[in-house]
């Protein structure tokens, strides 16, 4: 039977490699142009900021000097960045980069192994072109990393499944340690993603002979010793720790009074649209597969083989812990989407297995293949554009330019407070100062110039005397979207 054009451009062997550009291509110019003004990503940058700047490596702080709430691992990773490459976009943006491509490449080659070059080719389109894997790849922030470190423990589970192998204390020393890494990124949330689902696989495997996920106790319990260590550090050396990590950052998740609570189904919705159409592909695979058992839902659970299923309990095990979580956002889920995308490629194998349904099923799947470059493509271009035509690095540029300015001339200046976080960061400073210490400054000869809200320039202008409008500002014409920053000087005839 001839292969349609659908089929034979999914098993040409360019295929991947065109994927595999593109999905580096979004990954790199999605978050396009740069800044750090959402998502917490000034938080995040800070870290290592300070890390540099002041030497505080075990505990930092926000820009609003409170207690930084995230375990260092990723800002010491940012921070030696920082001293190889110079720039600070690259020491912030590479380890989020790194990790997703790392999981691209993990991914494909597991699945080429186990499934075949077609199954591998969706398990990586999955993966690289969905909405939420692009967001992160390049975003300052811990979620990619920290999916990376997830599926790494949960991929070598799989393998010992997979070999039907007993677990060695050489395996085991390797869990630890990436537990410990995952524990040292964000904290026990790993084991929201893991331990449902090898509860689950382990009583399913009861009335089997398949080999346990379970590695034993003491990699769990060390790793979280590690990570009690620099909290007990925290509580005991840095004030305000207590209230603002443990309590509000780690308990208060599970409350309804600080954080904003969520439905239980809030992520369902969120993964059908953000890791469509693989999320759609998905189901109807599913529904296939129950088809052609003529409707006997408890029959795939019986026939699946055992490393299967543990793709099954793996996802589907995370996604139930944190929906049980009142408090959630939806960047949170992430790390279901890797072994989603291998739980993919497995429907792809098993289902085409029977002749009839292995056509349809490389029709749809390239046909789910080409949307998404569609989806994912014109998705990036119209945000990116958008970016740039709204000025979104507006506080960024305003920024450059000011340190430019201040360099060219030799000024001593401070930034007051706005609602912007990153602010400091575009500035290159560690600390916001009151209006009146500025004021006070100014009088005294110390600055000779201020950076500050634009809310503030008619008290400023009236109490910095001498002072006067700088031509920088951090908005162009027409542009309410910016918050507006300006930069006072010293008229030349007021310089002390």
């Amino acid at each position: 039977m001839e292969l349609s054009w659908l089929e034979k451009f999914l098993q040409n062997h360019r295929t991947p490699w065109i994927v595999g550009g593109l999905t580096i291509t979004l990954f790199l110019i999605a978050n396009l142009p740069w800044q750090l003004d959402d998502y917490d990503q000034a938080k995040q940058a800070f870290t290592s900021f300070e890390m540099v700047k002041e030497g505080r490596w075990l505990y930092q702080q926000t820009p609003r000097e409170h207690v930084a709430t995230k375990p260092p691992l990723i800002g010491w990773i940012s921070a030696g960045l920082f001293q190889l490459t110079r720039s600070w976009d690259a020491a912030w943006r590479l380890p989020s980069f790194v990790a997703a491509i790392a999981v691209s490449i993990l991914l494909f080659r597991a699945a080429a192994v186990a499934y075949g070059s077609v199954a591998a080719l969706i398990a990586l389109s999955a993966f690289g072109l969905n909405l939420l894997s692009l967001r992160l790849a390049t975003l300052v922030r811990t979620d990619m990393p920290l999916a990376f470190l997830i599926f790494l423990i949960g991929f070598l589970i799989w393998r010992k499944i997979q070999k039907q192998e007993a677990w060695r204390p050489r395996d085991r020393f390797l869990i630890f340690g990436l537990l410990t890494a995952a524990m040292l990124i964000k904290g026990p949330i790993v084991y929201a993603f893991l331990l449902p689902g090898i509860g689950l696989f382990e009583w399913w495997r009861r009335k089997s002979d398949a080999p346990s996920a379970w590695c034993g106790w003491w990699p769990w319990l060390a790793s979280l010793g590690v990570f009690l260590l620099w909290v007990v550090g925290g509580i005991v050396f840095q004030p305000g720790f207590f209230n603002e990590v443990v309590m509000r950052e780690f308990v208060a998740r599970f409350g309804e009074t600080i954080h904003r609570s969520q439905p239980l189904y809030f992520y369902l919705p969120h993964l059908l649209h953000k890791f469509a159409p693989w999320s759609v592909l998905i189901i109807v695979f599913a529904i296939v597969d129950l088809r052609s058992r003529r409707w006997k839902i408890g029959a795939p659970f019986r026939e699946m083989s055992p490393e299967t299923f543990w793709l099954l309990c793996w996802s589907l095990g995370g996604l139930l812990a944190m929906s049980l979580i009142p408090s959630k956002r939806v960047d949170r889920i992430f790390p279901v989407i890797p072994p989603l995308c291998l739980l993919l490629a497995a429907q792809v194998v098993s289902i085409s297995l029977d002749e009839k349904w292995r056509t349809p099923v490389y029709r749809w799947s390239a046909v789910a293949l080409l949307f998404s470059i569609l989806l994912t493509g014109s998705y990036t271009i119209a945000k990116v554009f958008s970016g740039y035509r709204n000025h979104r690095d507006a506080l960024a540029v305003f920024g450059r330019e000011v340190r430019h300015e201040v360099e060219a001339h030799g000024w001593r200046y401070e930034v007051i407070g706005g609602k912007d976080e990153g602010i400091l960061l575009y500035l290159d400073r560690l600390r916001f100062v009151e209006p009146e210490d500025a004021i006070t400054e100014w009088k005294a000869g110390i600055i000779d110039a201020v950076v500050a809200p634009d809310e503030e320039q008619p008290r400023l202008l009236r109490d910095l005397e001498g002072s006067v409008p700088s031509r920088i500002g951090s908005w162009t014409k027409n542009d309410e979207r910016t918050r507006r920053y300006i930069l006072l000087t010293r008229s030349r005839s007021a310089k002390p």
